[in-house]
């Protein structure tokens, strides 16, 4: 382990759908547990000591429609934290829009695999502002065992998660959002092997999502070290809103 390394940047999730704060299993959304007012989740964030939130509109990462607009905007005004905004950005007037409602930085999904050209032409508009949202599903085994999905998961890319990176590796991104679906919502643990490949095949910085279900988990998540790399941060939703976890304990475990 290197000495004096950063704590893994711990950002709490708020995934938004009908107005209110959700989480989903493996991203379906017939099993959707709703926990509230959003607004609410976040500023409780906030003054727990959050340093970031991540905050997804699950409804346009469906559609393409930005429909919980006025509730990430309300989300926005409440809290003064570096907010990370995705969900249904899918051409430039929906990400200039995103950076212009106040997102600190906005994740490119679909359109990032779908269209580089225009993922590499908003990474050099926006430098730092810019994260690549790589979801996948675990297949069987070795390299062509994760697939990246597209349209809020509904959809297969027939994109291989390494092949995906290669893609980016000379693209100014401000990190690239690595989602592991097979585990989202489970709190059975995070793809540790996944992020080992990721880690030792992109020198981007890499935020871990997918899977979280303890203190155990986050730490095993900051100890993690491949090819002299570390994880840049992690996204973590239902163990801190199911109270698996507390913020200030996932703060602790972030701590390297």
């Amino acid at each position: 382990m290197t000495a004096g390394r950063s704590p893994l940047a711990l950002l709490p999730a708020i995934d938004l759908a009908g107005g209110r704060c959700v989480r989903l299993v493996h991203g379906d959304f017939s099993e959707e547990t709703v926990y509230g007012d959003a607004v609410a989740v976040a500023r409780a964030y906030a003054a727990a000591g959050a340093a970031g939130l991540h905050v997804v509109d699950l409804d346009a990462a469906r559609t393409g429609e930005a429909a919980n607009r006025d509730l990430v905007a309300e989300i926005l005004s409440a809290v003064h934290l570096p907010v990370q905004l995705g969900g249904g950005l899918r051409d430039e007037a929906a990400i200039e829009a995103a950076i212009t409602l106040g997102a600190a930085r906005v994740v490119v999904g679909t359109a990032g695999v779908e269209h580089p050209e225009l993922l590499a032409e908003m990474a050099e508009r926006y430098p730092g502002r810019i994260v690549l949202g790589l979801d996948h599903r675990r297949g069987a085994t070795g390299r062509s065992r994760r697939e990246v999905a597209v349209r809020g998961w509904q959809e297969g890319s027939g994109i291989d998660l390494l092949d995906a990176l290669d893609e980016v590796a000379e693209v100014p991104l401000g990190a690239v959002l690595i989602t592991d679906i097979s585990a989202d919502g489970t709190l059975s643990g995070p793809d540790l092997e996944g992020y080992r490949l990721v880690l030792a095949n992109s020198a981007l910085p890499i935020l871990a999502s997918g899977g979280v279900g303890s203190a155990g988990d986050l730490a095993a998540l900051a100890g993690l070290e491949q090819a002299g790399r570390a994880l840049a941060g992690v996204v973590v939703g239902k163990a801190l809103l199911s109270g698996a976890i507390s913020l200030e304990e996932a703060v602790a475990s972030c701590a390297r």
